[in-house]
């Protein structure tokens, strides 16, 4: 895939994630949902949920971050 096709796939991607978080919040349900994920955390998946959010604020779980020289 070349540099062109890239930024425009990462661009559709960015438009979709902005537009989703738009109609989210026009519904008006945001202190709704931090109730209902407060909920999930104090349950009995908690301690799984807990393990996701920390291995994703540990940088790429996936391990796809560029290589130094790499495009």
């Amino acid at each position: 895939m070349d540099d062109k096709t890239k930024k425009g796939s990462k661009n559709s991607r960015t438009r979709a994630y902005n537009e989703a978080t738009a109609k989210f919040l026009k519904k008006g349900k945001v202190d709704e949902a931090a109730k209902e994920a407060e909920r999930a955390l104090d349950s009995k998946e908690g301690t799984e949920l807990k393990a996701a959010e920390d291995k994703g604020r540990a940088g790429d779980p996936r391990k796809m971050e560029r290589k130094p020289g790499r495009k």
